[in-house]
């Protein structure tokens, strides 16, 4: 597709667009730290409570696939979450050496709190486009979030 702009300029594109994106990712996780704090939970952890709200469960095994962490690491982010309330683990009827884990009320609660305010925040930020602008970044985030799924895969 950038075949027909000369090399530097794809360049010096991709030197901006990755200053504007790293301001853009600490100015969205500074506000939704603030968020995250108030139910003492760090970005790893909300990220997995996000994965469980979307599903009735998951094993440890799936959520260290799911992070990308080691089932060792999951246990911990899992234990910290349990302290809180947040989590439940089970186990498995079928093999009580497969553990279960699922969301709590409070976790959903916790959940859905920070995905009003980053809804809220994104709405800000809508208000400033046109209705042409507002589509054309959805349709180029949903292109980019194809990609990156298809093309770099959790290690």
């Amino acid at each position: 597709m950038s075949k027909n702009r000369p090399e530097a300029e794809i360049h010096n594109d991709c030197e901006r667009l990755s200053q504007i994106v790293c301001n853009l990712q600490r100015r969205f996780l500074l506000d939704l730290s603030k968020d995250l704090s108030r139910g003492n939970v760090s970005f790893p952890q909300y990220l997995l409570l996000g994965f469980l709200k979307q599903q009735k469960f998951l094993t440890m095994t799936e959520i260290a696939g799911k992070m990308g962490h080691t089932t060792a690491a999951a246990t911990g982010l899992v234990d910290r979450l349990e302290n809180l309330g947040l989590v439940k683990r089970n186990h498995a009827t079928d093999d009580r050496r497969k553990i279960k884990v699922h969301i709590t009320t409070d976790g959903l609660a916790l959940v859905e709190g920070i995905r009003t305010d980053m809804v809220g925040n994104l709405r800000r930020v809508m208000d400033e486009l046109t209705p042409e602008e507002q589509k054309m970044w959805l349709q180029i985030y949903e292109k980019i979030h194809t990609f990156v799924q298809q093309n770099c895969p959790n290690k």
